[in-house]
């Protein structure tokens, strides 16, 4: 049944594409109209040598072949793996015989990666998908640029986006910018923001700097501390001391670490009755353990994709491999998803941009998203709650961009 289902999506979405320019992965559908998922056959991994400079891309004759760049060996090789076997489940689910993987080891190193890059290029990859490392993407954007080839990079640092390269990794800024926005229409209009000194910290502090003059409110406070610092009493105690108290304080951090602020602030006089926790996605990871046995942070929200789609895909990805797959799995899916049904839309130039930016944007297991022509991606967030027993859906992620404005 599924394969029906994949060939009919397809043709609706060439014919789509062709008259009207509309975008979609309809991989929810596609998740739910399959009973099982058998595994992929594994793609053999090919020697590595450095190859000769590449060619100008000429037109595509035969299946389209894309290349996934992940650590295969090396301290990340597991989670490379998961995001291999992750893509290789979409090219399973949606690709048919029109599109071909190249897998090729960065060995979790720049010089792994550009290495990786280049011979892809060379056996004549129209489309990088990968790698996972903001270093390793710093290596090859530039190849991939000078080959005329873009790439859907896994990092989450914004700073590696353009000319080409789009940063996949769950940005802060949309997370801030959402989970913010709500609170703010329930009333809040004064925010502090507690944050390690870390790059990710840094992240979540300007996001919020630059959204609170937006949503007509303020940003009255920043406390920094060292992200090794076990005593979290003493940045709690300079909220707690700040006059008026803030109505919403933006934590950026995840798992017992939060729980350790958030209990920090209540002893401190901050209570969440009162004054609302909010959080990133950083929270939006089932192995970080069940926030909500912290009572001070039952009530919290945080900003993420709704996870209804992506427990369906994890399900089904424990079945076929016999593991979890870690968080950003869900990223090399929907990636493979987009070389997918872009190249089962025909032509000589299967990821031409005006199709890749396309405004209308994608529906993938994190929901709806779209590539940005500054090469980031803008993704329809959901504002979930922290409860005893899980997260709980309060605001639902928009159906479509109209609702955020073009």
């Amino acid at each position: 049944m599924w394969r029906r289902l994949v060939a009919r999506l397809a043709t609706a979405f060439s014919q789509g594409l062709k008259r009207h320019g509309v975008a979609a992965l309809l991989v929810a559908g596609l998740l739910s109209a399959c009973s099982t998922v058998s595994a992929p056959p594994r793609v053999a991994q090919a020697p590595q040598p450095v190859p000769a400079p590449v060619a100008p891309l000429p037109e595509v004759q035969g299946p389209v072949k894309v290349a996934v760049l992940v650590p295969l060996s090396g301290q990340s090789a597991a989670i490379g793996q998961a995001m291999l076997d992750a893509a290789q489940m979409a090219l399973f689910d949606m690709a048919g015989d029109r599109l071909e993987l190249l897998p090729r080891d960065t060995k979790g190193t720049p010089n792994g990666a550009a290495d990786a890059a280049r011979q892809a290029l060379a056996e004549g990859a129209r489309l990088i998908i990968g790698p996972l490392f903001a270093a390793d993407v710093a290596a090859v954007r530039p190849i991939a640029q000078n080959a005329g080839v873009d790439v859907l990079a896994f990092t989450n640092d914004a700073t590696q986006a353009g000319n080409g390269t789009y940063v996949m990794g769950f940005v802060p800024a949309d997370q801030v910018s959402r989970v913010a926005g709500l609170a703010r229409s329930r009333g809040a209009t004064r925010f502090t923001v507690l944050a390690p000194r870390s790059p990710y910290g840094d992240a979540v502090v300007n996001a919020m700097q630059a959204v609170a003059p937006r949503l007509g409110a303020m940003t009255t406070q920043v406390e920094r501390y060292d992200p090794t610092v076990t005593d979290l009493s003493v940045p709690a105690k300079q909220v707690a001391q700040e006059t008026p108290q803030p109505q919403a304080v933006m934590l950026a951090e995840s798992g017992q670490r939060a729980q350790g602020i958030a209990q920090a602030l209540a002893a401190n006089g901050v209570q969440p009755q009162q004054v609302k926790l909010l959080g990133t996605g950083l929270w939006d990871d089932t192995s970080q353990g069940a926030l909500g046995q912290e009572p001070a942070l039952v009530g919290a929200w945080y900003a993420a994709p709704a996870p209804q789609t992506r427990a369906r895909f994890e399900s089904q990805f424990e079945q076929v491999y016999g593991r979890k797959p870690p968080r950003i799995a869900t990223l090399a899916y929907d990636a493979t998803s987009i070389a997918a049904v872009l190249s089962r839309a025909g032509g000589p130039v299967p990821f031409d941009r005006m199709a890749m930016t396309n405004p209308n944007g994608f529906e993938g297991l994190d929901g709806l998203f779209r590539l940005r022509a500054d090469g980031m991606v803008e993704r329809g967030l959901a504002v979930l709650e922290i409860t005893p027993t899980g997260a709980r859906i309060v605001d639902p992620a928009p159906p479509s961009f109209d609702m955020l404005g073009q």
